[in-house]
């Protein structure tokens, strides 16, 4: 997963893209970097670490202009080492820096298309160079450079392209251009801020990455649908190809965003309570007389779910444990070893909340089930007398292609395995996973404003189907064993 931005402002754009950055840094944690258009120019700066460690004053200082954009990532398969931090760059036609939140799916055919046809090379293991070699091709194959070339040449893109996508690129002697994958799988909002000199754009991942930058959010973009700026601060956006069915992914909402986003004209917040709320619910269902002292949150993106939770029960919530904020999300650590250690790094427990109690932790999702297991043994070790454990999201037993880096189905605890033997193997007195239908219906809301959903790591259903072969290289890529050997290679 990768946080992107994208301004077209008045004045130098790079201080307002590294705030964006920071805002969402929650969605990558392991590379950064910035491309700006400068004149005849694309001053490029990025690099593995976190935001703040990537850009000092001095690289601060030399990305001066006033078109640019922005990414973070984290350690996403095949694309951990340096040369992988994205924008990526082509000089061809007229300079293009292009940056990319998701995964497509038809990657090895592309790369082979790219190289036979195109007569462009890939250096690197990452799709998103991919990508921007097709949009590369694509554009230089059209007439002068306009927004109406910028358009057909995203048509192409979309017309070869398969997966879950949203892009921010620069082009030189254009401005930005920015799109949206046909089934609006991956998010992308538009932004506008009025000021003496005019109007000025944004596109970001998030809607929230517009607050500390003074942007106001205008709508997402819709799926197919691409947006170009010109230097000059004019917005032209058009619908560049039939969008499929509008799916997106569900996980953004479980746990990726930040709760005070808006995707898709959906509250993550709001959605959260909803869930909170169903699981309540089914947790009266099946036990209506039940013991639960205490509802506890595994911070942060369970809050608000536990909050409702408690409620719908009617016992006490209570925050049990302290997090160390500087320890990455621990779902997306690149190594079981590094995993676990950072659980306990991440994690201590407040004893006064658990001794003696009966308590019901609620989190987000459960994935690999390490930093469950350990937070479970935590409770008991702080005194509980009984520990429970609800997932405000069904049992994941597939992984995600769209460009959330889940593992491979063998290391998924979910996968293969009833929701007892799962119980057994985190060491719960009680396990609860949401059901999917009610997960569904609390992102949508009371307005419905969707009805369609990525649920592919729940249900196994890939709206854009994908090779025989693909999960074969997936489990490859993605296992724990692949990426150490890489590591050590």
């Amino acid at each position: 997963m990768c946080g992107i931005i994208g301004i077209v402002g008045h004045h130098d754009v790079a201080a307002q893209l590294y705030d964006g950055l920071m805002v969402l840094q929650h969605r990558g944690q392991d590379a950064a970097g910035m491309a700006i258009a400068n004149g005849n120019r694309l001053l490029l700066h990025k690099g593995n670490g976190l935001v703040s460690d990537v850009f000092d004053d001095e690289s601060m200082r030399r990305l001066v202009g006033h078109v640019g954009i922005g990414h973070c990532r984290y350690p996403t398969a095949g694309s951990e080492g340096d040369d992988e931090a994205q924008p990526f760059y082509v000089n061809s036609p007229y300079g293009i820096a292009l940056a990319h939140n998701g995964n497509l799916v038809n990657t090895d055919a592309l790369r082979s298309e790219v190289f036979q046809q195109d007569r462009r090379n890939i250096n690197t293991e990452s799709d998103s160079e991919v990508l921007l070699n097709v949009f590369a091709h694509e554009l230089g194959s059209r007439e002068a450079l306009s927004p109406e070339t910028a358009f057909k040449a995203v048509t192409g893109v979309y017309r070869r392209c398969v997966g879950g996508y949203a892009v921010v690129a620069t082009v030189l002697g254009l401005g930005l251009v920015a799109f949206r994958d046909p089934n609006g799988i991956r998010p992308l909002v538009l932004g506008k801020r009025t000021g003496v000199a005019g109007d000025e754009y944004a596109v970001a991942s998030e809607s929230v990455a517009f607050d500390l930058t003074g942007f106001k959010r205008v709508r997402d973009v819709l799926p197919g649908e691409a947006i170009v700026i010109t230097a000059d601060g004019v917005l032209h956006a058009r619908q560049c190809i039939e969008p499929g069915v509008h799916t997106p992914c569900i996980f953004e909402y479980v746990y990726f965003a930040r709760p005070d986003s808006l995707i898709d004209d959906i509250s993550v917040h709001k959605a959260r309570m909803r869930m909170g709320q169903k699981l309540g619910e089914k947790i009266l269902r099946l036990r209506p007389g039940h013991d639960i002292d205490t509802v506890i949150p595994i911070p942060d993106s369970s809050r608000d779910a536990a909050l409702e939770v408690a409620h719908v029960l009617g016992v006490k919530y209570r925050e049990g444990f302290i997090k160390n904020r500087y320890v990455g999300r621990t779902f997306i650590m690149p190594g079981q070893d590094q995993r676990v250690k950072s659980v306990r790094r991440k994690l201590n427990p407040i004893p006064l909340e658990f001794r003696n109690r009966v308590v019901l932790l609620v989190d987000d999702s459960i994935v690999r089930g390490t930093t469950s297991r350990q937070i479970v043994q935590m409770a008991r070790d702080a005194g509980a007398r009984k520990v429970y454990l609800a997932s405000a999201a069904p049992p994941v037993r597939y992984p995600n292609i769209y460009g959330i880096d889940m593992p491979s189905c063998e290391e998924l605890i979910a996968h293969g395995r009833s929701e007892e033997e799962i119980e057994t193997l985190l060491g719960c007195d009680w396990l609860i996973y949401q059901d999917l239908a009610d997960l569904e219906e609390s992102v949508s809301g009371p307005k419905h404003r969707l009805e369609h959903f990525d649920s592919s790591c729940f249900n196994g259903e890939y709206v854009t189907g994908a090779e025989a072969d693909y999960f074969e290289r997936v489990k490859r890529l993605r296992s724990d064993e692949a990426k150490t050997t890489r590591r050590a290679s």
